[in-house]
């Protein structure tokens, strides 16, 4: 049974620096491309940044050069550490997947999604 667990969210102000993490459980973790994604109330889950099976990371245009994704193979676990947070960036981040090797490649779509965590909240003050 495939677990993505989150943690490291909290509050952060404007400004600021914020990790967060997810740890993988039942499933060949560097077989799989990760995604991060943020709910926020009202709105569908956004695409926040991606990285593949061989370490290649793409960012949303809202986060680009502000956050970075990594992944721990020997951990398996995956981070994204966000620089200069802004306010509009408060949400709930989740960690995602795909079943191996339906899709080979990162992907922006939830649709694309087989598998995520249940998120850590994260809020940037104003």
């Amino acid at each position: 049974q495939v677990q993505l667990v989150e943690s490291g969210g909290g509050l952060v102000q404007a400004g600021g620096s914020l990790s967060v993490s997810c740890a993988a459980s039942g499933l060949i973790f560097s077989d799989h491309p990760l995604h991060w994604f943020r709910r926020t109330p009202g709105k569908e889950r956004g695409f926040v940044a991606a990285i593949s099976r061989i370490g290649v990371s793409t960012y949303a245009d809202s986060v680009k050069g502000r956050s970075t994704t990594d992944r721990d193979n020997a951990k398996n676990t995956l981070y994204l550490q966000m620089n200069s947070m802004k306010p509009e960036g408060t949400a709930v981040y989740c960690c995602a997947t795909i079943a191996r090797g339906r899709i080979l490649t990162v992907t922006s779509r939830t649709d694309d999604l087989d598998y995520g965590g249940q998120g850590t909240k994260v809020t940037a003050s104003s």
